[in-house]
């Protein structure tokens, strides 16, 4: 199928995607009040993990162990940890700087695969580096002082987990290359599987389940994860990388948004100009990215 052709249906399940992961952040946010961040992550992993099968199931796909250590890499470092240091982040910092933060993964991505990968790094590459730097100073704002800097430190060590994922998953692809579907139905499970220590060891505020909360979790799990996955990779078989890839920085821009209207965190000026940093040092590095695929 030619991906770089215009697909007006791809471009709205796309669209659909970017909605729904936009505002599971402020889902998020607000289910902190009725949960605790490793227990929500369990419950929506293997939430999501049962939709997923089914689904798997009723096309026709059998549910068969991908390549194992491959798996539980990216199952560690993009299901669990990025998710529950996100959650994390969430309990001590705005919904708008933690996505930001969490979204530095295409910088962590390209910088983590030039010495597994062998992928260099171009002049873009570079000042993409630089705007986020500045972009990222900006948001923390280290001047607050250190309760700042350590409430939004999760947030930027889940983008680094993220990143570290999307290497592990492209080295795997490269490799050998799993059935998709039944690939994140597997990390799922297994990001449910990881989360389980947590959920023993470490003290959590009790979980309170209401309609507000069920409501909340059916959001995350049906629509986030599941739903989510299954639309992004349907938009990535039909379009372009460049369509995907400068796609992908609506759900932090969105974020921000949400976050600014519904749970009232207005950004001061710094803020906003970190936020600008950012996004554009996002639109840079997913440049370089198409320039690489292109040659």
């Amino acid at each position: 199928m030619n991906t770089h052709r215009s697909d007006p249906a791809a471009l709205v399940l796309m669209a659909f995607a970017v909605v729904v992961w936009g505002f599971s952040w402020v889902v998020m946010k607000y289910m902190m009040d009725w949960i605790g961040p490793f227990n929500l992550v369990f419950w929506r992993s293997l939430v999501a993990f049962c939709v997923l099968l089914v689904l798997q199931l009723s096309v026709g796909q059998r549910f068969e162990v991908p390549p194992l250590g491959p798996s539980l890499l990216v199952a560690l470092l993009q299901t669990t940890l990025f998710q529950c240091l996100g959650q994390l982040a969430l309990t001590m910092g705005g919904a708008g700087q933690v996505v930001l933060l969490a979204y530095t993964m295409p910088f962590w991505a390209a910088a983590i695969a030039w010495p597994v990968l062998g992928e260099r790094l171009s002049r873009l590459h570079l000042a993409s580096f630089i705007l986020a730097a500045v972009g990222l100073v900006l948001v923390i704002a280290p001047w607050k002082g250190m309760g700042n800097v350590l409430a939004l430190i999760p947030g930027l060590a889940a983008g680094l987990c993220w990143g570290g994922g999307v290497v592990a998953s492209k080295k795997l692809f490269q490799e050998r290359p799993p059935a998709m579907l039944n690939f994140i139905t597997w990390q799922m499970l297994l990001g449910s599987l990881f989360c389980l220590p947590l959920l023993l060891f470490v003290p959590q505020r009790p979980t309170v389940w209401s309609v507000e909360s069920i409501m909340g979790m059916a959001y995350m799990a049906v629509l986030a994860s599941a739903l989510g996955w299954w639309l992004w990779l349907s938009v990535v078989r039909r379009v372009s990388v460049a369509v995907v890839g400068m796609s992908s920085l609506g759900v932090p821009v969105l974020a921000v948004i949400l976050a600014w209207l519904l749970l009232d965190e207005q950004p001061d000026a710094a803020t906003l100009v970190g936020v600008a940093a950012i996004i554009s040092g996002l639109v840079v590095v997913n440049l370089a990215a198409l320039r690489s695929v292109k040659h």
